[in-house]
């Protein structure tokens, strides 16, 4: 069960601020407050949704394009389509996620090395 009371949904709701990377009534990119590469953004649908499997089950197929569009765009914005970068989402306990929205990381501006 999704909990409002996540700190992505506060961030949405404007409770808790953020420094914003792109937003409109759909999503919300931002900056990690623990980055763990140059440019490290995470990128989160409004929809109250906990993982990727729930994001495209539960959403309308525009839904999900739309978001991974703005996703795209996002990497393009920041060059990361021509050097590379990651694009990570966890999922659960063994995946180690520590947020129940799901979202994702763009992680790029340096060579990721092998996975950490």
């Amino acid at each position: 069960m999704y909990d409002d009371n996540n700190i992505f949904a506060k961030i949405i709701r404007k409770e808790i601020p953020c420094k914003l990377v792109y937003e409109d009534e759909k999503v919300l990119f931002f900056n990690d407050i623990n980055p763990k590469a140059t440019i490290h953004i995470l990128g989160v649908p409004k929809n109250s949704v906990i993982n990727l499997r729930e994001f495209i089950t539960n959403s309308d197929k525009d839904t999900v394009k739309y978001f991974f569009d703005k996703t795209l765009e996002v990497i393009r914005n920041f060059g990361l389509d021509k050097a590379g970068y990651r694009l990570i989402t966890n999922d659960g306990k063994n995946g180690n996620q520590e947020i129940p929205h799901f979202h994702i990381h763009i992680l790029g501006g340096e060579n990721l090395g092998g996975l950490r």
